[in-house]
This record gives C-alpha cells, structure tokens and sequence, in this order.
C-alpha cells in the first residue's frame, strides 16, 4: 500500500503534487505486478484512511484489490481530485455534502456508492467556565462549519438543544438566514471545518465535525456540550466515484468489503461508539 498525502499546507505542496501526478498516471483501476487491481481512494485521516488502512491490511489482497489511500485534510480538495481522474474513489463525506457539491459543480459527474459509517457532530467549548449549555452566556461566539450541508447540520444540533429555533422547512443546507429565534443572541461564527478544533480558544464553543473532532481528541481535551442523536441521522460518510463506475465490479469489492464483519467489528472496537459503522443502502 502506498499512502499519500493530500492538501495539508504549504510546505507540502511539492508532496501533494507528486502525489496526485497527472490524470494519465494515475489510470483508473491500474493492475499490479502480483496480480491485484490497484484502487485509488481519497480519504480523510481519521477515521476514513485508518479503517481503509485496516481494509489494506487484511481483507484487500485476498479479493483481488491494492488499495492505494491518499489523504485529504480539507474537504475541498477530494471531490476536485476524483472529478479529475487523479483518483478512483474518495471517503470522506456525506450525502447531503456530496449533493451540495454537485449543485454548485455542474461539471462534476460523481455517484453516490453507499454509506458507510456515521460520526456524530458535537458541540464544544475549551474553558472552565463552560461546562454546559446552560453555561453558555448571552452573546456568545458559536464556530460552525463554513460549508454549506455542515453548516445546516451544525445550526440543527443547536436547534435540537434549544439554543435557537429555525424556520419551518429548513433543510440540511440551513444557513443563518433560517434562524427564526435566536433568544441568547447567539453569534454565528463560519469556520473552515478542518480549523474548528483550533477555533476553541477563540470562540465561546464550537460544532466539530466527527472526524475532526476524534483527531483533535476533544472528547478528552474539551467540554462535550452536546452531541448529535444517532438514530435516523441522514449524515453517514460514505463512498462516492465517478458516475461511470459506480456499477464497476472492483468498486463494487471495496464496498464489500467496507460493509463486512471484519470492518465494522474494526470500528466498534477502535472507537467505541464514536464512529458507527453502517450498513449499506
């Protein structure tokens, strides 16, 4: 397995180059010497790349397949990538996600494969004095992702625990304009997703993407407000490919192998309840 980095700042710009090469070097579904069908996925760090890396290990050489993982830390960068041919699938984001991508890309050509694992949003704040909701003082500076799906789910996290109220109908792309009552004066704060965990010791709380969270290890160094509710969540991160393989037989093994008791035995034991695997559609 070869693993690669993706967009992760300046100084690795000469790396994230060599790595995504040219669409003609990076053939789609390129066979290797010892036989296997090498795949190209695009990936989150954590906890994406980790339970494809666990796939790798163990489950992908015996059903005919290399995964080659290249890591992404923002969530521009992945679909752009896969739309150009530079890689053959990436796991890092949720349907929603995906459709607001779409809508805003006309020239994008990208399917949904399937779900896969969910992790839940929280709300947290990095100070003593914060504690609680009810801690939470008028005014206060709330950080939620700048993206537009992340941003609808975090305003509905907040909703979901009364710190505002939003207007009938508002959908998973809410934004601050469907914020119908907002009684603490709240302050909406867009942040990049990937910056959330360090915007703790600037804003009064924040809503941080699963991922990001467990890479910041916030459950330990931080004040868990609240969480998202897991049950009928629409918000599981799933894998997604060009539209003209998503009926491709090699896509169609990793999924497989995404969804079998190996992998998700894998997740309930390295995250214990955090990430939660999920069956396909």
């Amino acid at each position: 397995m070869r693993r690669t980095w993706g967009i992760i700042g300046i100084t690795a710009l000469a790396t994230t180059l060599a790595a995504c090469g040219s669409p003609s070097e990076q053939a789609a579904g390129s066979g290797d010497a010892d036989g296997l069908t090498t795949i190209k996925v695009g990936a989150s760090p954590v906890p994406h790349a980790e339970i494809l890396e666990y796939v790798q290990e163990n489950l992908a050489a015996d059903a005919g397949l290399n995964i080659d993982i290249t890591e992404f830390t923002d969530y521009n960068q992945p679909n752009a990538a896969l739309t150009q041919g530079d890689i053959d699938a990436n796991y890092f984001q949720t349907k929603p996600f995906l459709d607001e991508y779409l809508a805003g890309n006309k020239g994008a050509d990208l399917a949904w494969v399937d779900p896969v694992h969910l992790e839940a949003f929280g709300l947290y704040a990095d100070s003593d004095d914060v504690t609680s909701l009810d801690d939470l003082q008028d005014g206060a500076e709330i950080g939620v992702p700048n993206d537009a799906s992340n941003m609808g789910r975090a305003l509905h996290l907040l909703a979901d625990n009364d710190l505002i109220t939003l207007k009938d109908g508002a959908g998973s792309a809410a934004t601050e304009k469907d914020i119908e009552d907002n009684p603490r004066d709240l302050r909406i704060v867009p942040v990049e997703a990937a910056q959330l965990p360090r915007s703790l010791s600037d804003v009064d709380a924040a809503v941080v993407n699963g991922n990001y969270a467990l890479e910041a290890d916030l459950a330990e160094k931080a004040n868990v407000l609240a969480q998202e509710r897991t049950e009928d969540n629409p918000y599981a991160n799933g894998l997604v490919v060009a539209a003209d393989r998503a009926d491709d037989a090699d896509i169609a093994k990793l999924d497989e192998l995404l969804h079998s008791d190996e992998v998700r035995s894998f997740i309930e034991e390295q995250w214990k309840g955090v990430v939660i695997p999920v069956d396909a559609d």
